[in-house]
């Protein structure tokens, strides 16, 4: 796969240094531009990137205070609000006019602030596992995986503890397993292998959640697919039922014997997200 420059760095509205994931190679199609969820990093998307970077443009994004980006003294600014500024910039950045945004749990919430702060950049939007309501047992799991350092000694270990942690995830096998964790944690000073997020992050899940409902109505008149692991407790069936009412001509594509959040490299999401992208 042509590569444009996986890993450039830009500097964020307040000098912060941001990592840019950079895949696949100029093309008219839209770009797709890959939100991870809150404390993941453009890298969960490499193999989205090598299926659909022979014929356009990938590109991701480290949020503030996670993987390769800068780290800041206040938790606020890794706050979502800030994270939307900072794709905004980035989208400028690199010229890019025009995307498909495809978001992960958090990166859902983004793209779906992406179409009520800039709708004209938007060719359509893939939510992944995410939607206007969050379920209070997923919230409750989230907040404890972000909070916790477990300092693990090898990826062996680290594989081990994720499929304690998150055994609804459709890996399958020792090796992918250690591939996520190899995504998860990286090793730190001691030898021993930490979060690739700042732990802080944690402070900002017990704040307020605003109404989320206006947000999805920004979608409107928007090419809309939604990726839904049947086990989630993100994206709960009633949430789903309820997106799927007001918007009955949303792309459905739900994801068997998989919980919060859909790699999008099973079987059933990469059809419907080739099919979508097709459209």
């Amino acid at each position: 796969m042509a590569a444009l420059s996986a890993g450039r760095r830009v500097s964020a509205w307040d000098g912060l240094p941001l990592l840019v994931h950079d895949w696949g190679v100029p093309s008219r199609l839209p770009a797709l531009l890959c939100l991870p969820g809150l404390v993941r990093t453009g890298g969960d998307f490499a193999e989205l990137a090598a299926r659909h970077g022979p014929a356009r443009r990938v590109v991701s994004l480290d949020y503030a205070g996670r993987g390769g980006s800068g780290r800041a003294r206040d938790v606020a600014r890794y706050a979502p609000e800030a994270c939307l500024r900072d794709l905004l910039d980035v989208c400028a950045a690199l010229h890019l006019h025009r995307v498909v945004a495809v978001g992960t749990s958090m990166g859902g919430l983004l793209a779906m602030g992406l179409a009520a702060a800039r709708p004209g950049l938007l060719a359509g939007v893939v939510l992944n596992d995410i939607g206007p309501e969050i379920g209070t047992q997923g919230m409750a799991a989230i907040r404890h995986h972000v909070a916790d350092d477990p300092a693990l000694p090898d990826l062996a270990a680290a594989a081990a503890h994720l499929r304690t942690r998150l055994p609804d995830l459709s890996l399958d096998g020792e090796a992918a397993w250690q591939r996520f964790a190899a995504l998860t944690y990286a090793p730190g000073a001691d030898g021993r292998l930490h979060p690739r997020w700042d732990t802080a992050i944690a402070g900002l899940l017990g704040r307020a959640v605003p109404p989320l409902w206006p947000l999805f109505g920004a979608l409107a008149g928007m090419d809309v697919l939604l990726v839904h692991g049947l086990r989630s407790r993100v994206l709960t069936a009633e949430t789903v039922a309820r997106m799927r009412a007001a918007r009955p001509d949303m792309i459905y594509a739900p994801i068997e014997a998989c919980g919060h959040a859909p790699t999008l490299g099973e079987p059933a999401a990469c059809a419907a997200l080739d099919g979508f992208l097709t459209r």
